[in-house]
């Protein structure tokens, strides 16, 4: 797509470096500047290495912000190619922040510990809905040492509905051991990460402990490329929708939008909130070790967010709704200590 005249599609090419560099060479022998640009997906960023390696811009586009005709029925690589080529020239595609190799790395890693989790998660209701099925209710607290004790006790009058119990359980813990081998893994690995002085000083924040400050810093990365919190939340799909006319507003639940697994994991802090503001002795010997002005932030934080939560519930607001609000203004703290901390770019060495 020149500057002037019809978008042009050239064909189909082999996904090869020694293809795409080909390629690349005759598009800047005939036009001298050229950028390219192409929808993020499974095959991550080798294409875009591959390319700024060479000298050439290189841009990755979100898919989910890709503009599409309501009516639009058809869709194939030519047609997707030629549209990617219309918008960039008319400056409407939204990009992605791409990663270093060794934060791509860490991220890999969290989002494995992420599966694992689910797996944890699955294997648990599968074992309910089976105990449910068969009449059978453990009235204590679940999931602790003495409920597992209890579930290896549960007899069945048939012998293939004992083994279909004791497979349950064996998933369950082969995923628990898979999700402790990886948080075990992550802890190693965190201290030698650029980035292991965010994860810390986001730790001083009550509810967020090394999983949940790892898993933050590697999806979101640099926190100084959003200009106020507000942006950062629209970036995580914690603000209200809107679907106005007129006069007429009408907001609606949050959007949703950007990484699920790191909004989950935000849910999830800020349960701790619904607690009075208080430093107890696990949460004092965390922060040993912190810079103070972190955990000012991290008080400042507590006594707002607990405020927060009480007010909305004593309005006669759900729980639920309340714990997304307060995760929203935690996220604004989190913001804070994360640019506070970003390490400094490393400076250019001299010619």
């Amino acid at each position: 797509a020149g500057r002037d005249g019809e978008v042009r599609h050239w064909g189909v090419i082999r996904n090869t470096p020694e293809t795409v560099a080909r390629l690349a060479r005759k598009l800047v022998e005939r036009h001298r500047t050229v950028e390219f640009a192409y929808e993020a997906g499974p095959c991550g960023y080798t294409l875009y290495r591959h390319l700024t390696a060479s000298g050439l811009a290189c841009r990755v586009v979100a898919p989910s912000r890709t503009p599409r005709k309501p009516g639009d029925r058809i869709k194939n690589d030519t047609r997707d190619a030629v549209t990617l080529a219309r918008l960039l020239r008319a400056g409407e595609l939204t990009f992605v922040w791409v990663p270093d190799e060794v934060h791509e790395a860490m991220r890999d890693l969290v989002r494995a510990r992420q599966t694992a989790a689910n797996d944890v998660r699955q294997a648990r209701a599968h074992i309910q809905m089976f105990l449910l099925k068969h009449g059978i209710r453990y009235l204590g607290k679940p999931w602790g040492f003495r409920h597992r004790v209890w579930l290896a006790d549960r007899r069945f009058p048939h012998p293939a509905q004992q083994l279909a119990l004791q497979s349950y359980l064996n998933r369950l813990d082969q995923a628990e051991s898979r999700k402790r081998q990886l948080e075990e893994q992550l802890a190693e690995l965190v201290p030698a990460w650029s980035l292991a002085p965010v994860v810390t000083a986001l730790q001083a924040l009550k509810g967020i402990q090394l999983v949940i400050a790892a898993t933050l810093v590697a999806e979101v990365g640099d926190f100084s490329r959003f200009a106020s919190p507000r942006q950062l939340m629209a970036f995580l799909g914690l603000v209200p929708s809107e679907h106005s006319s007129g006069r007429r507003i009408r907001p609606g639940g949050i959007t949703k939008a950007g990484n699920a697994a790191a909004r989950s994991l935000l849910f999830e802090a800020a349960w701790s909130y619904r607690l009075p503001a208080k430093v107890g002795q696990a949460m004092w010997l965390k922060q040993r070790g912190i810079a103070q002005a972190w955990r000012d932030i991290s008080w400042k934080a507590q006594v707002r967010l607990s405020s927060r939560y009480r007010k909305l519930v004593g309005r006669g607001k759900k729980s639920n709704v309340a714990v997304t609000a307060v995760a929203r203004e935690l996220l604004g703290f989190v913001w804070a200590i994360a640019t506070s901390s970003m390490p400094a770019p490393p400076k250019a060495s001299p010619m």
